[in-house]
C-alpha cells in the first residue's frame, strides 16, 4: 500500500486557491457574455474572503500553536506560498479587470472615476451625494484613543483619508456604506450609453463637504483599504444560558477576532500603510496586500443588469416533472414510485409544494426536517409553521453553527419556538450537514412514510444556482432509516442500525472503505471493476490512500470534483488509473455521487457528504442508495455527460494547472450543464408521451369495459325480459 504520509500531497489551501484560480478564468472567458464574467469576478472575491476568513486564519493559529512548541516551519513555508500564489492571483484579477473595463466601454458601458466625468456629470454627482450619501457618513477620527483592531468591520470597504495642513495631518476613516446604498451609481449620460459610477468615487468628490467644516488643511487625499477578520469563534457553553444565548454571545467574538488580511490601494504612499499596520496590529504573518484602487469585488456579483439579452445568460426554463405533474397530490405521486429531481433544472417549489400539502393535509400527523443554510425569506419556515398552526407534530433540527449563516439560523429557531415547532439544536461535537425530510401519514390504518433525502440544502435562492439532487421515496426500509437518523440526532447515546444508508460518522467511512476495497479485490482476480466519484473536495487522507491503492490495484477511477483535490492523478505507479477533472460553468456544481462497479451490479449512492475528514467523522451526513433502476441510469447518464465535457471541465493534473479538457477536432462540442438541461427535458417529454399513451391506453381500456358492460347488461336486461314474457304465457 502507498504510504501517504511520505506522498507529496496537494496542501488544501493550495488546491482550494487553485479551485478559486478555475472561477477566475471564467471571468476571462470569451465565450461567458459580458456582464457574467465581471459576476465571476465577484464571485472570486467573494470565495477570497472566506478562504482567509477561514482557511488562512486556521493556519496562522497553527502557526502560532505550533511556534509555542519549537516548530512551526512547515505552516510557516505554506503560509509563504499561499500568499505567494494569492499575490499572482490578484496579478490575473487586476489584468481582467482592466480588460473587462475596456470591454464594457466598446459597448457603451462606462465605469468613471471622479477625474473622468464632465463638469455637468461632477454637479450631478454632488447633488446625489448631498440628498443621499452623506446622511449615511459617520467618519472615525484616528487619534491615540482610537483602537482600529477592535471595531474595523470585517470584509468592509473604507477610505483611509489623510488631511494635510502646514501644521498638523489629521487621519480618518470613511465606511462605504454599500450595505444601504448602491455600490454602483447611474450618472445621466447620453442615449445609448451607460455611464456608472463606484460609490467610493462618489464620496471621492465630497470630501470636501464632509471635513472642511471641521478641519484646516492644503490637501485630502483618499485611499481605500479593508480587512479580514478570523471568522473562528469558541462556543463556550454557560449552564445558566440557552444554547441560542450562548450561540448568540459566541458569535460575538467574531466582531474583534484578529485580523488575517489587510489590503490596501496599490497607489497609497508607503508611510500610510505603515500608519495602518502599525494601528491594526498585524503580525509577521499576516497578510498585507497591495491591490485595486477599488476592494470588495464582491460588490461586482449585483452589478447591474444592462441590456441582459445581450450580456448575460439566457434564462433556462423550469422542466415539469411529469411524476409529479400528473397526480392529484405528492403524496399520491410519490406513492407511485421514485422520483428524483435535479436542482436547478427542475423547480425547487416541487418540494416547497410538498411541505406547503404536508402542512395541512388532514392525513399527515407529523414532519421532522434538518435545517443547515435557509433562504432569508422561506416558504419552508412558513409551511412547518402552518404545519405546526394546523395541529401537526413538528420537529425542527437547526445546525446552529453553520458557518456564517449562524445568526440567521439563531432568528429562524427563535421564530418556530414562537410558533410552537419543536425546535432540536443537534450535537455539540457534531454538525448536522444531512438534508433530510420525513412526512408521517395514516393511510388506511397504518403510519406510512414519505422521505426527502438530498445533496443541498432545503433554500429557494441558492435551488436556483446549485445543482443539487433530491430523492423523493416511500420505499419503507430507507424510510425508516431516515427517521433513524432523526432518532439518532435526539438521543445521541443510541447506535441505529443503518443497512442501506451512509450516515456520518457511523458507517459511511467503513462502507466506503469496503467498496473501494471490493474493487480492488474483483480487480485482481480479473473480474469487472471501476469507481466513479462526484464530489466537491476531495482530502481526506485515509480515502486517498484507499483510492491509490485502487490504481495501483488497476480499478480505472473516474472522479469530478469541483473544489479542493488533494490526491495527485497520473502518478505512475501510484496514480496512473486517476482520471479527475473539475467543472466550473453558470452554476455551482454541488451534488456527490459514487458509483461502484460491484462486478457489473452496480452500486450507486448520492449523499450529502463529500471526501472530507470532518464530513465523514466531526459531522452528521446521510448518503442513500438509488434503488430504482430508471432513476439510477438518469443519474449515471448525467455523470456520463460531465465526463464527456470539452467546454468548462478542466484536468486536475499533479500540479493542478486548470488546464482546459481539450476539444478535439471534428468532436462535437458538449458543455455539460446544457446538455442536461436537454437531456432532462427529452426524459420528460417521454415520460409524459408515456403517461399520455398509457392515460389514452387506460380510457380505451374503460371504454371497452364499459362497452362490454353495457352490452352484457343489454344482454341480461333482454333475457330477464324474454323470461318474464314466457312466465306470463305459462301462466
Amino acid at each position: 500500500m502507498a504510504d501517504v504520509e511520505k506522498i507529496n500531497l496537494v496542501p488544501k489551501e493550495l488546491s482550494w486557491l487553485s479551485f478559486n484560480g478555475r472561477v477566475l478564468q471564467e471571468a476571462a472567458d470569451k465565450s461567458v457574455p459580458l456582464i457574467e464574467k465581471i459576476r465571476f469576478m465577484g464571485i472570486y472575491s467573494n470565495n477570497q474572503d472566506e478562504f482567509f476568513k477561514v482557511r488562512v486564519a486556521d493556519l496562522k493559529r497553527q502557526i502560532i500553536i505550533n511556534k509555542a512548541k519549537g516548530n512551526a516551519s512547515e505552516e510557516v513555508k505554506l503560509l509563504k506560498e499561499v500568499q505567494s500564489t494569492v499575490s499572482e492571483y490578484q496579478g490575473v484579477l487586476n489584468q481582467i479587470y482592466r480588460d473587462l473595463i475596456k470591454e464594457l466601454a466598446d459597448n457603451k458601458i462606462y465605469l468613471r472615476d471622479e477625474t473622468e466625468i464632465t463638469e455637468s456629470q461632477k454637479a450631478w454627482v454632488r447633488n446625489y451625494f448631498n440628498l443621499h450619501v452623506l446622511r449615511h457618513i459617520n467618519p472615525i477620527i484616528i487619534a491615540d484613543n482610537i483602537h482600529l483592531d477592535q471595531f474595523l468591520k470585517d470584509q468592509y470597504t473604507y477610505l483611509l483619508v489623510r488631511m494635510s495642513g502646514k501644521n498638523e495631518v489629521n487621519y480618518a476613516l470613511i465606511e462605504i456604506p454599500s450595505d444601504v446604498l448602491p455600490r454602483f451609481i447611474s450618472m445621466p449620460t447620453q442615449e445609448g450609453e451607460t455611464t456608472l459610477m463606484f460609490l467610493d468615487n462618489v464620496i471621492r468628490i465630497g470630501l470636501d463637504d464632509i471635513f472642511k467644516s471641521f478641519f484646516d488643511y492644503d490637501t485630502i487625499e483618499a485611499y481605500s483599504i479593508k480587512m479580514n477578520r478570523d471568522a473562528e469563534y469558541d462556543l463556550q457553553g454557560n449552564v445558566d444560558m440557552s444554547v441560542l444565548e450562548n450561540m448568540s454571545n459566541s458569535l460575538k467574538q467574531r466582531l474583534n477576532a484578529k485580523p488575517v488580511r489587510f489590503a490596501y490601494d496599490r497607489a497609497m504612499p508607503k508611510e500610510m500603510v505603515e500608519f495602518m499596520s502599525k494601528e491594526l496590529k498585524l503580525s509577521d504573518i499576516d497578510s498585507c496586500m497591495p491591490g485595486n484602487r477599488y476592494h470588495n469585488f464582491k460588490d461586482f456579483l449585483s452589478f447591474p443588469s444592462i441590456r441582459s439579452d445581450q450580456f448575460e445568460n439566457p434564462a433556462l426554463p423550469a422542466i415539469a416533472s411529469t411524476a409529479f405533474d400528473r397526480h392529484k397530490n405528492v403524496f399520491e405521486a410519490i406513492s407511485a414510485g421514485d422520483i428524483l429531481l435535479y436542482y436547478p433544472y427542475y423547480s425547487f417549489d416541487y418540494f416547497t409544494e410538498f411541505l406547503r400539502q404536508a402542512s395541512y393535509d388532514p392525513k399527515v400527523s407529523s414532519i421532522k426536517i434538518n435545517i443547515y443554510r435557509v433562504a432569508k425569506k422561506s416558504r419552508v419556515i412558513d409551511s412547518l409553521i402552518d404545519a405546526a398552526n394546523n395541529g401537526k407534530r413538528v420537529t425542527v433540527v437547526v445546525e446552529l453553527k453553520a458557518r456564517f449563516d449562524e445568526a440567521n439560523n439563531i432568528r429562524w429557531a427563535s421564530h418556530l419556538t414562537e410558533a410552537g415547532v419543536k425546535v432540536l439544536f443537534g450535537l455539540p461535537t457534531l454538525k448536522i450537514h444531512s438534508k433530510l425530510c420525513i412526512v408521517s401519514r395514516r393511510e388506511n390504518g397504518a403510519h406510512v412514510r414519505y422521505a426527502h433525502i438530498g445533496t443541498g440544502n432545503f433554500n429557494e435562492k441558492t435551488a436556483k444556482i446549485y445543482t443539487d439532487f433530491a430523492l423523493f421515496t416511500k420505499d419503507e426500509t430507507l424510510t425508516q432509516e431516515v427517521n433513524s437518523v432523526f432518532d439518532f440526532i435526539e438521543y445521541p447515546y443510541t447506535r441505529p442500525r443503518f443497512d442501506k444508508l451512509l450516515v456520518s460518522p457511523l458507517n459511511a467511512r467503513q462502507r466506503i472503505y469496503a467498496m473501494i476495497d471490493r474493487e480492488i479485490e474483483n480487480a485482481a482476480m480479473g473480474l469487472p471493476s471501476y469507481i466513479n466519484i462526484k464530489i466537491n473536495n476531495l482530502v481526506d487522507k485515509g480515502l486517498i490512500e484507499r483510492l491509490y491503492k485502487a490504481s495501483q490495484g488497476g480499478v480505472k477511477i473516474r472522479a469530478i470534483i469541483r473544489g479542493m483535490c488533494s490526491l495527485r492523478p497520473g502518478i505512475p505507479g501510484l496514480s496512473e488509473n486517476i482520471y479527475i477533472t473539475s467543472i466550473v460553468d453558470r452554476f455551482l456544481e454541488h451534488p456527490r455521487v459514487m458509483i461502484f462497479c460491484n462486478n457489473n451490479q452496480e452500486e450507486l449512492y448520492i449523499s450529502s457528504a463529500d471526501w472530507m475528514t470532518r464530513n465523514l467523522d466531526y459531522r452528521i451526513e446521510v448518503g442513500t442508495p438509488v434503488l430504482d433502476p430508471v432513476l439510477r441510469d438518469r443519474i449515471r447518464t448525467i455523470f456520463k455527460i460531465q465526463d464527456s465535457d470539452n467546454q468548462k471541465a478542466r484536468i486536475i493534473d499533479a500540479d493542478q494547472k486548470n488546464e482546459y479538457v481539450p476539444h478535439l477536432e471534428g468532436a462535437p462540442k458538449i458543455r455539460s450543464q446544457i446538455e442536461i438541461q436537454r437531456y432532462l427535458q427529452a426524459v420528460e417529454v417521454k415520460l409524459d408521451e408515456a403517461a399520455q399513451a398509457a392515460e389514452l391506453e387506460a380510457a380505451r381500456k374503460a371504454q371497452e369495459a364499459a362497452a362490454k358492460e353495457a352490452k352484457e347488461k343489454k344482454s341480461k336486461d333482454s333475457k330477464e325480459g324474454k323470461e318474464g314474457k314466457d312466465s306470463k304465457k305459462k301462466k
